[in-house]
C-alpha cells in the first residue's frame, strides 16, 4: 500500500442519524476517515456500533445528514442518484453479510451480472467469471445454484462477484464470517494480491479476529464514534 497515496475515500465530518418511533438514533457522530488506494482497512466494534452504516455511505448507498464524502478526489455531495449509481456500477464491489445472490441463476451467472450491467463483451466476461471463480476455490460449482452451495461458498461467489468488474473499492461486511480456517485464509490472501498488484482499496467490518493482522489498519467504531487505528508496518 502507498502511505503517501492521494486517499480514494474520504469522509470529513460525517454525521447520520435514524428515527425509530419517537427516538433519534445518532448512528455516526462526527467520522472523519480517508483510505487510500491499495488499502485494506478494517472497521471493527460491537454490533449497534454503526459498522454498517458507514459501509452504507462508503458504498454509495445511503447519504450523510451532515459532512463530506469524496471519491477519487471528486465531491459527491451534489451528486445526483444516477451519478451515484453510476459510480456504484463502475467502481465500487459490494461483499454483503446476507450475500444478495440472485437464487434463480447460477453462481456463473450471479458474478457475471455485473459485467451484464457494465456491458462487457459475452467473450471477455465469460474469461474474467472463470477467473473470479477460480481464484475464490469455485471453478467446479460455477453452473450450481446458490441453494445447492454451503453458506462458505456462497460466501466466495460473493466475493466473486465483488472482484470480477475490477472495481477501485470494495466494500465488504463480514467477508470471511461464514468460511473456514483454510477458505479464510485463501480469501485474505486474495484481497492482498489485489490490493498490492491491482490498487484494489478494501473497507471491510469485520469481528474476525483472524483478519486483524493481515489488514493494513484496523479502526474502532464505537457509538456512532470512529477512533482511527494506525497504519501497520
Amino acid at each position: 500500500m502507498m502511505r503517501d497515496a492521494e486517499p480514494l475515500l474520504s469522509l470529513r465530518d460525517v454525521s447520520k442519524s435514524f428515527t425509530l418511533g419517537s427516538n433519534t438514533i445518532q448512528a455516526l457522530k462526527d467520522v472523519d476517515l480517508a483510505v487510500v488506494r491499495g488499502e485494506i482497512a478494517a472497521i471493527t466494534g460491537p454490533s449497534g456500533s454503526g459498522k454498517s452504516t458507514l459501509l452504507n455511505l462508503c458504498g454509495l448507498l445511503d447519504h450523510p445528514d451532515s459532512g463530506e464524502l469524496l471519491f477519487d478526489g471528486q465531491p459527491l455531495c451534489s451528486a445526483n442518484e444516477a451519478q451515484k449509481t453510476a459510480l456504484r456500477r463502475q467502481a465500487i464491489g459490494f461483499v454483503f453479510q446476507s450475500f444478495n445472490l440472485v437464487p434463480v441463476m447460477s453462481a456463473r451467472d450471479n458474478v457475471e451480472f455485473p459485467l451484464f450491467l457494465l456491458g462487457v463483451q459475452a467473450a471477455e466476461a465469460r474469461r474474467r467469471v472463470g477467473e473470479a471463480l477460480q481464484r475464490v476455490g469455485l471453478e467446479r460449482f460455477g453452473g450450481h445454484r446458490p441453494d445447492q452451495l454451503s453458506g462458505g461458498q456462497r460466501q466466495r461467489v460473493a466475493i466473486a462477484r465483488a472482484i470480477v468488474k475490477r472495481p477501485k473499492l470494495v466494500i465488504a461486511d463480514e467477508p470471511t464470517a461464514n468460511l473456514d480456517a483454510l477458505n479464510a485464509a485463501q480469501i485474505v490472501a486474495l484481497m492482498q494480491e489485489l490490493a498490492h498488484e491491482h490498487g484494489t482499496t478494501f473497507l471491510v467490518a469485520t469481528h474476525d479476529e483472524r483478519m486483524l493482522p493481515h489488514c493494513d489498519r484496523a479502526l474502532v467504531l464505537q457509538d456512532g464514534v470512529l477512533a482511527g487505528g494506525a497504519h501497520a508496518h
